[in-house]
């Protein structure tokens, strides 16, 4: 056996408990690879894989990235691979793995698309070489876990292997400098009408040159340390963008993407700068695999945003919008805020922002929130916050010291009795701003205010 006993005993294994779990209607998506691991450490090193990889990691944005590029590959007819039910660590990854060998550990697929948690790196990639890796961006996040984004563009630096050819995010200057001896391309959104001179955020992760440590000078900051800088002493500086996209015209939902003397207009399915960014990820990644522009916007304009991250309805003239804002993630909820302060007409804002997972594993810490920009939503468009959950006193404080009107607030501990509070006059939208974690609760709170809406309406008529 050239894999040795232990790796068909793993695979076999590991084969053998998925199809267990599947009888009895489980995923199977997690168990089959911690077996695998377990019984041969460094099975993913042994497995044979698919010829091309492409692997996506970042703080924000890589499920809905690599749900788009799975989207578009199937709608081209691709065959492949991945992770998109399971979990982005290394026993997900695995499990992925499994399921695209024979009984010899033989790969049946020559396509992979997998999503790796940047903190697997030391436990996927000493094994596991991608083609391609691309990584969205770097931001703060879950501080008990990750840190500090030096932390993780460290840990990204020591274990990528020196063969992939990175896709990194041009503007933000973390995550464009991870593994600077690799390969590299480089999306870009070019500059935009909205973009500042300074920031108005409370954190921004690099300031001082990391190379001579002088202060950075920003041509423009779009958010946090995303823009476009420079060190006025070394050679330091944002890269020049391979695929840029520019022309962004949200009224008519298009944008222009330019990649050396080419220039190709594609759709956009959605005017969040984030989703935007994510959109000309995907285009990037899809155009290096050789896939057309046709092939590419025909697919993509049939594409939308997966409901447990946006969705929007209207209820007789009133939206209901539901938006992901993770906890315990202060530049996620801080773009979430911004879009709601910005989106157009008056509106209610609903916050259910428990992280009820990080509290399950012990996690109290609160300091994310005061990264997070809350002053945001002191806004005169926003009539009304309706704050609820297990830390809504937490919540409750944090917009004391955004300087919001207390008459604006309503906070409770029962998240869907605090939506008797809700206010309907000269309403256009209600916000639900829901974390990872709460999705059913979610569900319920869009539910009741769909009926609070429709009574209101019935009560006028009569």
């Amino acid at each position: 056996m050239k894999n040795g006993f232990k790796f068909y005993i793993a695979l076999w294994g590991a084969k053998a408990g998925t199809i267990l779990l599947k009888l009895f209607r489980r995923n199977a998506t997690f168990f089959p690879g911690k077996f695998a691991l377990k019984v041969c450490p460094n099975f993913i090193g042994k497995i044979e894989k698919p010829k091309t990889i492409i692997a996506v990691t970042g703080t924000n944005g890589k499920t809905t990235v690599c749900n788009m590029i799975e989207d578009i590959l199937k709608e081209n007819n691709y065959i492949f691979i991945d992770n998109k039910y399971g979990s982005n660590i290394d026993a997900g990854v695995t499990t992925t793995l499994i399921s695209g060998v024979n009984f010899m550990g033989k790969s049946k697929k020559d396509l992979a698309v997998l999503e790796i948690d940047e903190r697997s790196a030391p436990k996927v990639y000493p094994y596991l070489t991608p083609t391609y890796l691309v990584c969205t961006n770097l931001f703060r996040d879950s501080l008990m876990r990750n840190a500090h984004t030096e932390f993780i563009s460290g840990i990204l630096t020591k274990y990528i292997p020196k063969e992939t050819t990175l896709i990194l995010n041009g503007d933000d200057l973390i995550a464009s400098n991870i593994a600077p001896d690799n390969k590299r391309i480089y999306f870009g959104i070019d500059k935009l009408d909205t973009d500042m001179e300074k920031c108005e955020n409370i954190s921004r992760d690099i300031i001082a040159c990391p190379k001579c440590n002088t202060k950075l000078e920003y041509e423009y900051v779009r958010y946090n340390h995303i823009g476009k800088a420079h060190c006025p002493i070394c050679d330091f500086k944002s890269p020049q963008i391979d695929y840029l996209a520019t022309n962004l015209d949200l009224k008519n939902m298009k944008l222009t993407l330019i990649n050396g003397n080419l220039e190709e207009e594609y759709d956009l399915i959605s005017d969040n700068i984030i989703n935007i960014y994510n959109i000309v990820t995907v285009i990037t990644v899809l155009k290096q695999l050789g896939l057309g522009r046709d092939q590419i916007n025909e697919a993509l304009k049939k594409q939308k945003i997966v409901d447990t991250r946006y969705s929007k309805e209207e209820i007789d003239g009133i939206q209901i919008i539901t938006h992901l804002a993770k906890g315990m993630n202060p530049i996620a909820c801080s773009r979430v805020f911004d879009y709601v302060r910005k989106y157009e007409g008056n509106k209610v804002v609903i916050l259910l922002l428990d992280d009820l997972h990080e509290a399950a594993n012990g996690s109290e810490n609160t300091a994310w929130q005061y990264d997070t920009d809350y002053e945001f939503l002191n806004d005169d468009s926003i009539k009304q916050i309706i704050l609820a959950g297990v830390r809504y006193l937490d919540g409750y404080v944090r917009l004391q010291m955004a300087g919001i009107d207390k008459n604006k607030i309503f906070y409770q501990r029962d998240e869907i009795s605090a939506l008797d509070k809700l206010k309907l006059d000269d309403i256009k939208t209600v916000f639900i701003l829901h974390d990872l974690y709460s999705m059913e609760l979610k569900e319920a709170a869009k539910k009741k205010i769909e009926t609070m809406i429709r009574n209101e309406k019935d009560n006028i008529k009569e």
